[in-house]
């Protein structure tokens, strides 16, 4: 868990990374029970005080990923020319068969990267076929907790396979692939439903910063009732809801087939949308649904690694922050990402913003990006206390050493984390004033152990789920060739670079 280090720590000797500054400021941090209650120069601290020494660092508040996936961590590096449609076909393969252990080793797996990387809370869309546990999502807070990080826990849920929610897509299949293809369909959405409420009425984890949360896949992968249910049951328990809208223009063309509107738009009709609810990549959105997003208070969460990755087309940033949408930023899972590295989602973040015009007037700023993945990110999370070093406030820090190779010279502090650190450079990382990772060493679980767990589930599942590899052999070429044909129809907005190979 997110354990508060009790007593008095001050910090002394490092450096502040601040937007308002072109290079960070020596300061002193005071923290008193895992909480921050003073920075400044020179600060008196009581004689008790343990004293860290942050001489050659620079401190910023611990980087806070919008949306992954705690299941993506046994399965990194699967798949290579995979678009979105063709991951959802692939899930059974990469995902199947987990046991209890598995389910909270791939967890360790993302969680053990995303500290080592400067990230301190995560948002995790976890997935069990058919339908969440309450022993695999305790499983999961487990992992978490082991670790020290803070974490939204979301259940991933839906009535509706990939084949059923893309029309034309099933009746495309042969018969024989029909068949096997329908021993995947999901439960009916009452039992569903009946499950989650289960597993947020006995959570045990909220005292220790690991929340529940609630998240209806994709809204077309969802019967209406079915997202009206998770909306009601989000509410009961006050919880957030998190789904993937407008991912990919397939999901933005079947909104408008299914719906006859947006899919923002279907769900802001649905009562969906509010201060609690993220919407996972937001590609396809057009400025009504940001102005939808904006109103009702709801967040983005941009994972510019994956969208590139699965070919499903640009973000626009800039556009949304105008607007005034809150942006957090993600790394999505390390199934369809290959890493949890925050710092590499902010430097594509900052990239993927460039490539979309010219004129600089219309680029992301480093200062939009850093934010976006602290306090941005925090927002979706439903955190108001992390994401800033500030009183009052968590005491979630990295210390980055400024003797790395991505710091020498030091000219832009901020700049600098956004576009030349990748991970290599972070020395510690503290979590409510403790150390989890310490001289670039995690102290909360044993690497070496992990690895070798890992490459045991990995042979293991591997030969479990050899019929689900062999399902996705004969699936890929009929997925692969239906929908970018169904994505080459128009939609009115446009967010690849072409919209067909030349």
């Amino acid at each position: 868990m997110a354990e508060t280090e009790a007593g008095t720590t001050i910090i002394r000797g490092g450096l502040l990374a601040d937007t308002s500054l072109r290079r960070a400021a020596a300061a002193d941090v005071l923290i008193r029970d895992g909480i921050i209650v003073e920075i400044g120069a020179g600060i008196a601290a009581p004689p008790d005080a343990k004293v860290v020494d942050a001489t050659g660092t620079l401190m910023h508040p611990g980087l806070i990923n919008a949306h992954t996936h705690g299941h993506g961590g046994l399965a990194r590096g699967q798949g290579d020319k995979w678009t979105l449609e063709l991951l959802l076909a692939a899930a059974p393969w990469i995902g199947g068969s987990r046991s209890l252990q598995d389910k909270k080793l791939t967890t360790q797996i993302v969680a053990a990267e995303m500290v080592l990387k400067g990230c301190t809370a995560a948002y995790d869309l976890y997935y069990e076929f058919p339908m969440p546990s309450a022993e695999g999502l305790d499983a999961v807070a487990e992992a978490y907790a082991g670790i020290g990080m803070r974490a939204v826990i979301a259940p991933m849920v839906a009535d509706k396979t990939v084949y059923e929610a893309i029309p034309g897509l099933y009746d495309t299949l042969p018969t024989a692939l029909q068949a096997r293809v329908d021993k995947l369909r999901l439960p009916a959405w009452e039992r569903t439903l009946d499950a989650m409420r289960g597993v947020l009425s006995n959570w045990r984890w909220n005292g220790k910063d690991i929340r529940a949360a609630v998240a209806p896949t994709i809204p077309h992968h969802c019967s209406d009732a079915f997202m009206c249910g998770c909306r009601d049951l989000a509410r009961d328990f006050k919880v957030g809801l998190h789904s993937h809208v407008g991912e990919s223009k397939v999901q933005a063309l079947v909104g408008i087939k299914t719906y006859g509107k947006t899919l923002v738009q279907h769900m802001d009709s649905l009562g969906l949308i509010g201060p609690e609810f993220t919407a996972a990549h937001a590609i396809w959105l057009d400025d009504d649904d940001l102005r939808i997003m904006r109103d009702r208070g709801g967040s983005l969460a941009h994972n510019p690694g994956s969208n590139m990755r699965l070919g499903n087309g640009m973000f626009r940033f800039h556009r949304a922050r105008e607007l005034g949408v809150n942006v957090g930023i993600g790394t999505d899972g390390a199934n369809c990402s290959d890493n949890q590295n925050m710092y590499e989602a902010m430097r594509y973040a900052s990239m993927l913003s460039k490539v979309q015009t010219p004129d600089p007037r219309f680029w992301a700023g480093v200062e939009d990006i850093y934010t976006a993945a602290t306090q941005g990110s925090a927002r979706a999370l439903g955190f108001d206390d992390i994401g800033v070093i500030a009183p009052g406030r968590k005491a979630d820090i990295v210390f980055l050493d400024l003797g790395s190779i991505n710091w020498i010279p030091h000219n832009w502090s901020v700049n600098q984390v956004v576009h030349t650190e990748d991970g290599n450079g972070v020395r510690h990382v503290m979590i409510g004033g403790r150390f989890v990772v310490q001289d670039r060493r995690l102290l909360t679980l044993d690497l070496t152990k992990l690895a070798v767990e890992a490459e045991a589930a990995r042979e293991r599942l591997e030969g479990l789920n050899a019929e689900f590899k062999d399902l996705y052999d004969r699936l890929e070429p009929v997925v692969a060739s239906f929908c970018p044909a169904f994505a080459a129809r128009p939609y009115h907005i446009r967010q690849y670079l072409c919209d067909a190979p030349a």
